[in-house]
């Protein structure tokens, strides 16, 4: 099991604590990292980009001239491709790019971005971090103690004054473990995992 220490908001040592290995020292294999970001970007896009073909732009269908000796190419249609207003050849249209990687190398890529942050020493453990307020202030500050300027936060239970007093200071992020995915852990330089949430990453990562 790998040791680290817990720590309170006011950055002194609370005690220390065991990481599941299993979750934390697990070796990281850049191309399933790589495979899943993919995935998650690709199901993040709209795919709602249209254009319109040339039996969808409105316009008369009558020939626009005779076909021959006028001295000018022949032309059977206005909504022509190769005329201005006419419609677009292989254009854009609306289309789904999600796709699903199995659930095993999903959970398993989310072990390895721990993984690769706490080897670093990029990951930290705080006992608690409780405001009494809503106010944008108190988490600065409270950042400013612990030397950090980007992290991702991730909570085990619901936590409205920490989640409304970080959403406008930039680089910072809550999360809860529910929703915690590869992206967001190498968005962010450090990751900050609160003590009641380890146990609900081992019960989803390890069933």
């Amino acid at each position: 099991m790998a040791v680290t220490e817990v720590k309170n908001i006011e950055n002194k040592k609370a005690g220390d604590i065991e990481l599941n290995e299993a979750i934390f020292g697990v070796e990281v294999k850049e191309h399933i990292i790589h495979d899943i970001v993919r995935m998650q970007l690709a199901n993040r896009r709209s795919g709602n980009a249209c254009t319109k073909t040339r039996a969808e732009v409105r316009g008369s269908g009558a020939k626009p001239w005779r076909q021959k000796g006028t001295g000018r190419a022949r032309a059977g249609t206005r909504k022509s491709p190769l005329w201005r207003g006419g419609g677009t050849t292989f254009g854009p249209k609306p289309r789904d790019f999600s796709y699903k990687l199995p659930r095993k190398v999903r959970k398993s890529g989310i072990c390895m971005a721990l993984s690769s942050r706490f080897s670093e020493d990029n990951l930290v453990v705080l006992d608690a971090f409780q405001l009494e307020q809503i106010k944008t202030r108190n988490f600065v500050e409270v950042m400013n103690t612990l030397s950090i300027d980007n992290a991702l936060i991730v909570t085990g239970a619901l936590n409205e004054n920490l989640e409304k007093s970080s959403r406008n200071v930039h680089g910072f992020k809550v999360m809860s473990s529910k929703g915690l995915n590869v992206y967001d852990i190498l968005l962010h330089k450090k990751v900050i995992l609160l003590q009641d949430c380890l146990g609900q990453l081992e019960e989803r990562l390890l069933s």
